[in-house]
């Protein structure tokens, strides 16, 4: 039977691990010099090599050649720890023996010499869920151990462990594996695997596995199995479920042109082909951080990158502004595509916002002020004199009383658009605005943003106005409440159709199925 990838090339010895170098050195020296400690904390994320280590800790300790930074792996202790049966290594996980009594038990057994072995180690996985008592339960053997007894803790949350423990501890910090080296990682095991994969491949799958090992492992085996035996990247990008990287830079390029019809075409081809538009968000964000790398730091994109000529052509494309710009847009626009209509909604109204917010295109837009005619060289040369020349007399408009619609109509953004979407119009007369916002959205119904809302109505409007709002009751035809409405009507209809679906009922009847309610989400 083969062996999950995660498993069968888990480091052994120091000299395997990948990406803790600080942390091997220490504890090698440690080691060499017979300086031990009688307790041990690893902290970091998940796949880092936290338990990884202690049990190199437990060989390096108990290898019969003697204690040692480089433990045989052939000797009795050495192979019963890899085979996870050597019984002097107790491994407990903390987040299913949370309670005072499984620690006690663990404590009394500690007084005990071991049984073959030089010490006998305690590992002690996610340490931070046991309770207060169990914490207090353990302090007075961690201040006064057996001196054959060592405790190798384990946590990815140390901010929960009490002051107390930590100040009793030798204390290491894992980071996150850097791309790289897993990247290197991944192509040295499938080239033991004889498994054939591409670069762009393996450099997908590092960049998934955000800085864990063992996820990128994980990834690695389910890409074998997903490509038949191959590690392309294309069978990768399309479990992954990632936008290929042509799309992301039409987008940038059309960005760049100032091109909202190209925009619109790049998202309609990624609609035809179903892919995420709430992964094409994150892939922007990533690319967009990775271009600002290039502008800044450029070696931080090596030569042998497969993205290193897009990265520099674009990096030369863009100001640095506009890549922060761009960057931000689109970590917002990721967080709130679910409270868009439909996600296709959500992505081109963020991308339409990338192209009204471009400098470029604000630059642009203030030279269309009407000016004293000046010529397109000073306009270009100079747009900040172009900006301050008086403008025309603005031609008044005329509001009709359709509040929601006016609004739709106004450059609103953050608060005051929160405020106009949750305002009901009560009256409009002489150049006074009346209007009512509901008790529980009175919170925005602040005198900032009330100034900000006044503001973006006199300049559409053309003249001064008296805005006037009140808190009270309304007639639930705020714009806020209307798309509430519609966007509960869309789910319950997609409810009702998920539900009705023969193959669901099919699902639910024969296998025991049941439906999320909160996965359920409408689409176009």
């Amino acid at each position: 039977m083969s062996q999950a990838l995660a498993r069968k090339w888990r480091p052994k010895t120091f000299g395997e691990l990948v990406g803790q170098e600080h942390v091997v050195k220490a504890l090698t020296n440690a080691l060499t010099q017979q300086r031990l400690h009688h307790a041990y904390l690893f902290t970091g994320t998940r796949g880092v090599g936290k338990t990884t280590i202690a049990r190199i800790i437990a060989k390096a300790l108990n290898c019969e050649t003697g204690i040692t930074a480089t433990p045989c792996g052939k000797c009795a202790a050495c192979t019963e720890i890899d085979a996870g049966r050597f019984v002097d290594l107790i491994e407990l996980d903390a987040a299913s023996n949370t309670q005072v009594d499984n620690m006690r038990d663990l404590l009394e057994n500690a007084l005990y010499a071991p049984t073959s072995a030089r010490f006998k180690v305690y590992i002690i996985d996610e340490v931070h869920m046991l309770s207060r008592s169990a914490f207090n339960a353990m302090l007075k053997t961690l201040e006064e151990p057996p001196g054959h007894v060592k405790f190798i803790l384990a946590t990815t949350d140390p901010q929960k462990i009490p002051v107390t423990v930590l100040s009793r501890c030798l204390q290491f910090n894992l980071k996150q594996i850097p791309q790289p080296q897993i990247r290197e990682q991944l192509k040295k095991i499938i080239a033991l695997e004889n498994v054939a994969g591409d670069d762009e491949a393996l450099t997908l799958l590092a960049r998934a596995a955000h800085g864990s090992m063992r996820d990128s492992l994980s990834l690695l085996d389910q890409a074998i199995a997903h490509g038949g035996g191959r590690v392309e990247h294309t069978s990768v990008r399309a479990m992954l479920g990632s936008v290929e990287q042509e799309y992301l830079r039409d987008i940038l390029n059309a960005l760049r042109q100032q091109d909202g019809a190209a925009l619109i075409a790049v998202a309609d081809r990624m609609a035809e082909r179903s892919l995420s538009f709430e992964m094409a968000l994150q892939d922007l964000a990533t690319l967009l951080h990775r271009i600002a790398l290039a502008q800044t730091v450029p070696q931080a994109i090596p030569a042998d990158d497969p993205d290193h000529a897009p990265i520099t052509e674009l990096a030369a494309g863009f100001g640095a502004e506009d890549i922060q710009l761009l960057y931000q847009i689109a970590v917002t626009g990721r967080q709130d595509i679910g409270l868009a209509p439909d996600d296709y909604a959500g992505f081109t109204m963020t991308l339409m916002r990338m192209l009204a917010f471009m400098p470029a295109a604000n630059a642009a837009a203030r030279t269309a002020v009407p000016v004293a005619s000046p010529t397109k060289a000073a306009v270009t040369a100079a747009p900040a004199r172009a900006v301050t020349a008086a403008p025309a007399e603005v031609k008044k408009k005329q509001f009709d009383g359709d509040w929601n619609a006016l609004i739709n109509r106004l450059p609103l953004a953050g608060m005051e658009r929160m405020l106009a979407h949750n305002c009901e119009l009560v009256a409009w007369q002489d150049g006074e605005l009346q209007l009512k916002v509901p008790h529980a959205q009175r919170h925005l119904n602040s005198r900032a943003y009330q100034e900000r809302l006044k503001a973006a109505l006199e300049q559409h409007l053309g003249g001064k106005l008296k805005l006037d709002i009140q808190v009270g009751p309304g007639n639930g035809n705020t714009l806020a409440e209307i798309r509430d409405r519609d966007n509960e009507q869309k789910l319950n209809t997609a409810a009702a159709a998920i539900d009705g679906d023969p193959f669901v009922r099919d699902l639910i009847e024969n296998f025991g199925a049941r439906v999320l309610p909160s996965t359920i989400k409408p689409v176009q």
